[in-house]
């Protein structure tokens, strides 16, 4: 076209009919395509019906048409928009792209019409145009047709492989430019310059979304894989079914890291920098994914692509894009990293590799995506999981990483919507189905699980408590069957609940459960037709169920409640007890043929054990402090807890252990009364004296009183209060030799304190025990008489001062506070005889005050110039202080940090003056376990923290002085008859060597001495049971230590005070019977060591022989039991071990004060093994041995005179020389300097008691390059098994590598046979093993 200012333009003609032509027809009404073909047809324009119609004219007559000069000049009706639908990325400027389609939902409506080419299943070829529909509407003016567009593109869902411009046009039919019709031909241009985009929906809202669509996607094909696994009859790790993902998106650049955990069926929770939201999800049949979060819903859809998720929510889009960063370094499968190739911190080029990692037993070569430095984050060795970073690169080209902002805000709170509170019955659903999804295992993440656990307990049981949660439930129950009831049975049940709530506060008042139900069974009695007693029973059925579950009112609702919670935590995890996961798993298989879904579910279940543990013992813990009564209705469940053995169940079974001991055990109020009724009864009339027989069942006392008994140091009563420290002194000082004891009082009249001075001998076994000269003084020679003396409660001439032993005096004292001690402390000082005493020598300290350990290996901040030189004479004086300490806010070491200034000021020369040896002060709070914290002069006053919260009277009863070749850490106890310590070996080379760690259990049986042989036997099966499985809960505590895991050969002693009257054997009988009982309980806590010490009578008139039972199970099969009875020796006088019998033990002849050794080579190779679930390949030829003894023994039973020969075996090790020949040599065990190991075996067996059977055994040695085969193995499995082969004899290979083992499928075992000798006796040997090639 040319114009008159001499330009041109060139215009696109189209002389054809457009696909807007319904543009026209809408405003016309005239529809072009017919008009066109009529006109074709040579039809002339007046006859056209809608031609005539649109100039206003009658349609049926005929007559001509002045199209000139009409009257009436057509005017478009309305005004119509049209929008093209194309296959087209407005993001991508317009990219046209062809795939599938999933959706396309288009309802046309009066004023919106559309068409569309391809459907609902349908797709567009790459050959295809990319306009696949067409929409129009109509308004009656612009902005009423641009409003009714507006509304349909919104309405119209299009879900496929690519991007529509729908979306987009609705954003530009929403700017304001089109609104005020100031388009042009540049408009689209410059929107598309100015990079306007389609509407987006809110980020946090698509984070959300897209999350949710991703973890839900994600977890449910892990349990639809799992279980189709178990389906074919695969087992695959428990680890593989997760609720919780880890999510990270990017969107315009920044990078949000979301996790989303499955909380129930239709629950998530999501974690976004530590800001949480809720939100509902329900699945839809087409894929959408129904959203519901702070009470608005979505319908969103997801498409995952090659680099992207794309999002539907409503009808807006956004995509997110996945990470894609050059400079982490990941491994692309799982596997195992065997080495780098270029070394930390070098350059690395594109393409080059840089380390290799080993999957599926080949290795695999990594490269580099981008040049740069290299900085390794695994190390060689590391086990990776998929998608794990190795390493990180510093590109030498930073452009060519993209720059991600990390998302660092939380989540936006939550919209303030008035929330209806709810109903206490509805409260107690919500609370009951969350508890019932944790106990699914839907359990949210850490921290935030514990404390929603803690809400949702406090608040079920408060629900529960509450007298109207049944008037509520069955109010609701009511009115949903109202108009079903007759209206006699109604007003009746009413009436009661009426009543019922008027006295809803009355403590004697009862949900009137069987009043109601006897108002329903009245009823029904007086129907005589079945068809209405059947109608009313279901109409009242939620009701009758209702007044069952509260037929034992609010508490037994609340007991039942309970008893239901931990009976689901039961039922799962009784089915992993027996045996390892893929045994267990096996069995659930079995019993659940027809429905694999109930084994997935009982396998994630368990998989949340951990959290399903906080959840029961959360539970289990309000229990105790608000409802202790129903703790001994429920000891049933709580028992069945108890027998949970595995390791995950450990704090379980510990928590119901201790929950039953405290049921059964008397209340701190019951028990203080008891011991001061005993006090008072001990009294006698006047007041002044007492009988000492009365309070001897208290230092003889099983149960622990210690936290009752410095109660009584305060009494009123000051005989009490001397009864008191009598008892304490007694008890705690058992063994000693106690020969005098004086009552004491220090200062003035009005504000007296009594004090309790003590002389004894050291036993003859103890370790800190010097022979030298007698001493002769006493208590009574060396001080005045100022109080009442107290009738010794032992009498026995052993004890005699005079004999040529080590005394000790000591003093005990109790105060109101630490000042009131301190204010005392001089007198406290005046009580003890001048130091040193008459007739008393010096000794060489050197080797003096034998303890487990010195202050160097204690006090690592300790240097020997440090301590001050010790005094010639050697402390002999005991200070015990006890003092109350009010505040509770104060931990150990503030207190220690207290005593231990105190004593290392002033007051230490004043000490090492006046002889005192030790002193150990007693912290006493109410109702609680004194605190010990105990101070020695060797160590210059500073704390022996070995000794803490031990008192120290009592470490020779447990033999402390024995583990001084370990470093010991005291472990605390709920049980303060336990003591726990971990050792670790000394080593020259400092504790970065240790490889020995091991835990020491140790206790005290106290009880009177047992006076018949049946009482005996029953204290020693009854007592030591109990104690071995307080010992055992005591040692799963300790199992929550960091280096629990590194410990091996733990070990159990039991020091039982009383006599026995038994025979050795018998105890041999009854305690390897105990440990064979509670064998795997042990073998599970590594425990492989254990002590028993123990008095025997063998009569009733004979002397007490100190008995000692050494038990050893190092291999785990062997169980090695020795018993000694304790000597003294003529020539040394020292005391030590003789074997009880013939057969000798290794302690045989050494001193009851020999220090436990520490692990040996192969106990660590054994350790090694065992850690990987085998046997140490060493142990092999003893458990043939041991196989065959149990053989004969069988054999032996019933025949008389008949015994299992003297050698049973005879076995010698096959093994390689230089040239890789084969010979055989007896070396030691763990000499093998490859990981395969041979023996030449001849076993007598009593079907061949003379020449023995033959055979070769071949193992691997998992200890030495994890068993794996290498050249030098190869040839010792080939030639031991050539030579099996040449003898004729046969060949047993026991593997015990770590490589993968693969079963023999199902199908094909029945297809194996064997031709026996006789087979009628199948241990005779076969002949051949042969396959049949069809089916039976």
């Amino acid at each position: 076209m040319f114009v008159t200012d001499d330009r041109f333009y060139f215009l696109e003609l189209n002389p054809r009919l457009q696909v807007e032509h319904p543009c026209t027809e809408m405003v016309a009404d005239v529809n072009l395509p017919a008009a066109q073909l009529q006109i074709a047809m040579g039809i002339p324009l007046h006859r056209i019906k809608d031609i005539r119609a649109l100039y206003q004219h009658e349609s049926w007559t005929n007559n001509p048409i002045d199209f000139d000069n009409s009257f009436a000049i057509p005017n478009p009706k309305g005004h119509v928009i049209a929008c093209r639908i194309t296959s087209e990325n407005p993001d991508e400027g317009f990219k046209p792209s062809s795939g599938t389609v999933q959706e396309l939902n288009f309802r046309s409506t009066k004023n919106v019409w559309g068409y569309f080419s391809v459907a609902a299943s349908g797709g567009l070829h790459e050959f295809a145009d990319s306009q696949f529909g067409h929409c129009f509407a109509w308004g009656e003016d612009r902005e009423d047709a641009r409003e009714n567009m507006v509304v349909a593109l919104k309405d119209l869902c299009i879900r496929g492989d690519f991007r529509t411009t729908v979306e987009y046009l609705v954003t530009l039919l929403e700017t304001e430019t089109f609104q005020n019709n100031d388009v042009d031909t540049g408009w689209l241009d410059r929107l598309i310059s100015e990079k306007v985009q389609a509407e987006k929906p809110d980020a946090l809202l698509g984070v959300i979304c897209a999350g949710l669509h991703i973890a839900d996607t994600t977890i449910t094909n892990a349990f639809q894989t799992f279980q189709n696994s178990l389906e074919r009859g695969q087992v695959l790790p428990a680890s593989t079914l997760n609720n919780s993902i880890d999510v990270e998106l990017i969107y315009d650049g920044v990078k949000y890291a979301v996790q989303v955990t499955k909380m129930g069926i239709t629950n998530y929770l999501l974690v976004l920098n530590n800001s949480t939201k809720e939100a509902e999800v329900h699945r839809l049949k087409d894929g959408c994914l129904l959203i519901s979060v702070e009470g608005a819903s979505h319908s969103t859809y997801m498409k995952e692509e090659v680099d992207r998720y794309r999002i539907i929510i409503g009808n807006k889009t956004c995509v997110f894009e996945k990470e894609d960063d050059p400079t982490l370094m990941r491994a692309p499968s799982a596997g195992k990293l065997l080495n780098y190739v270029i070394e930390d911190g070098g350059r690395v080029i594109r393409n080059q590799p840089y380390a290799e990692i080993e999957v599926m037993k080949m290795v695999m070569t990594l490269s580099a995506s981008e040049s740069g430095t290299i900085t390794y984050i695994k190390r060689a060795g590391a086990v990776l999981d998929c998608g794990a970073v190795i390493a990180k690169l510093e590109l030498d080209d930073p452009n060519r990483a993209k720059n991600l902002e990390v998302f660092r805000d939380p989540f936006p709170p939550n919209v303030d919507v008035p929330q209806q509170v709810d109903k206490l019955n509805h409260v107690v659903q919500k609370c009951r189905a969350a508890v019932d999804q944790a106990l699914a295992g839907y359990a949210s993440p850490e921290p935030y699980f514990a404390r929603a656990t803690q809400d949702t307990i406090e608040t079920l049981m408060r629900s529960l408590r509450d007298p109207h949660l049944p008037l509520l439930e069955l109010h609701e129950v009511i009115s949903s069957v109202f108009g079903r009831l007759p209206q006699a049975v109604e007003r009746a049940i009413r009436g009661q609940l009426q009543h019922y709530a008027s006295n809803i506060t009355s403590v004697l008042c009862q949900f009137p459960s069987q009043p109601i139900a006897n108002i329903i069974d009245s009823y029904a009695a007086t129907l005589q037709k079945r068809s209405d007693r059947d109608v009313f029973f279901l109409n009242t059925q939620a009701i009758v169920q209702l007044v069952q579950r509260y037929r034992n009112g609010v508490r037994g609702h609340l007991k039942s409640v309970i008893q239901e919670v931990l009976k689901k935590y039961l039922d799962v995890e009784m089915m992993f007890q027996h045996g390892h996961y893929d045994k267990c798993v096996s069995k659930l298989m079995e019993k659940h043929k027809n429905d694999m879904s109930e084994v997935v579910a009982a396998i994630f279940s368990h998989g949340q054990v951990q959290k399903k543990n906080v959840l029961i013992i959360t539970l289990i813990d309000h229990l105790v402090s608000h409802e202790p009564g129903l703790a001994d209705e429920l000891s049933p469940i709580l028992n069945e807890l108890t027998t949970l053995g595995k390791s995950e169940n450990a704090k379980v079974a510990l928590k119901a252990r201790q929950v039953l001991i405290s049921a059964h055990q008397p209340s701190y109020e019951l028990r203080r009364n008891q011991v001061e009724s005993i006090f008072l009864s001990a009294i006698d009339m006047y007041g002044r004296n007492f009988h000492p027989e009365y309070l001897q069942k208290l230092i003889d006392s099983e149960t622990s009183i210690f936290d009752v008994l410095h109660d009584f140091f305060f009494h009123m009563n000051t005989i009490v209060r001397m009864a008191s420290y009598e008892v304490y002194i007694r008890r705690a000082y058992i063994a000693y030799g106690l020969y005098c004891l004086q009552h004491r009082t220090i200062g003035h009249r009005g504000a007296e304190n009594r004090v309790l001075q003590f002389q004894f001998n050291l036993p003859s076994s103890h370790p800190n025990r010097i022979m030298g000269e007698p001493n002769h003084g006493s208590i009574a020679q060396k001080a005045d008489h100022n109080g009442p003396l107290i009738g010794a409660l032992l009498d026995d001439p052993a004890l005699d001062p005079n004999t040529h032993c080590c005394s000790r005096f000591g003093v005990m004292a109790a105060f109101n506070d630490f000042e009131e001690y301190k204010n005392s402390f001089d007198k406290l000082l005046a009580l003890y005889p001048a130091f040193p005493p008459e007739g008393h020598i010096g000794h060489d300290h050197s080797g003096l005050f034998q303890t487990i350990e010195d202050p160097q290996s204690r006090r690592g901040s300790l240097a020997a110039g440090d301590l001050d030189p010790l005094p010639e004479h050697e402390p002999i004086h005991i200070l015990n202080v006890a003092f109350k300490h009010l505040s509770l806010t104060d931990d150990d070491e503030t207190i220690s940090r207290m005593l231990e200034d105190y004593c290392t000021s002033d007051v230490k020369q004043t000490l090492l003056q006046k002889g005192i040896r030790r002193i150990t002060f007693l912290v006493l709070r109410a109702q609680m376990y004194p605190k010990y914290f105990s101070f020695r002069a060797k160590d210059g006053f500073l704390e022996d923290k070995i000794y803490r919260h031990l008192e120290p009277a009592l470490a020779f009863q447990l033999e402390i002085n024995r583990l001084r070749t370990y470093s010991l850490e005291a472990i605390p106890t709920p049980n303060n008859k336990i003591y726990l310590y971990l050792g670790s070996a000394k080593t020259d080379r400092g504790d970065l060597n240790v490889t020995d760690y091991r835990f020491f259990v140790r206790s005290i049986i106290r009880h009177s001495d047992l006076v018949t042989k049946e009482a005996s036997v029953e204290f020693l099966q009854t007592e030591g049971e109990r104690v071995l499985l307080e010992a055992m809960d005591a040692l799963e505590v300790g199992f929550s230590h960091p280096l629990a895991q590194k410990t091996d050969c733990n070990q159990i002693f039991l020091n039982f005070v009383p006599t026995v009257i038994m025979d050795p054997n018998k105890i041999e009988e009854h305690v390897r019977g105990m440990i064979m009982r509670y064998g795997s309980r042990l073998w599970k806590l590594r425990v492989l060591e254990a002590e028993l010490k123990i008095n025997i009578r063998l009569s009733a008139n004979e002397e007490a022989i100190p008995i000692r039972i050494s038990v050893n199970n190092e291999s785990g099969y062997y169980l090695d039991l020795h018993l000694y009875k304790e000597v003294k020796d003529s020539r040394s006088g020292h005391t030590k071990f003789e074997s009880w019998g013939l057969k000798q033990g290794f302690l045989h002849g050494r001193s009851t004060d020999t220090p436990y050794m520490t692990k040996n080579y192969l106990q660590q190779k054994r350790f090694s093994a065992q850690t990987n679930g085998t046997t140490y390949v060493y142990d092999f030829p003893e458990m043939f041995r041991q196989a065959l003894l149990k053989q004969w023994r069988e054999f032996n039973d019933g025949r008389a005179g008949r015994e299992a020969p003297l050698q049973v075996m005879d076995c010698v090790e096959l093994v390689l020389d230089a040239h890789d020949n084969l010979y055989e040599n007896n070396r030691l065990p763990g000499e093998n300097n490859i990981a395969m190991v041979a023996w030449r075996m001849v076993l007598t067996t009593p079907q061949y008691p003379a020449e023995g059977r033959e055979l070769i055994v071949i193992a691997n040695d998992i200890t030495n390059k994890i068993g794996s085969f290498g050249p030098r193995e190869d040839v010792l499995f080939l030639k031991a098994s050539e030579l099996a082969r040449s003898k004729g004899i046969p060949r047993i290979y026991l593997a015990a590598n770590s490589g993968a083992r693969i079963g023999l499928a199902e199908e094909i075992k029945p297809l194996f046979k064997i031709a026996w000798e006789d087979p009628s006796e199948p241990e005779k040997v076969h002949r051949t093993v042969f396959f049949i090639d069809h089916w039976p």
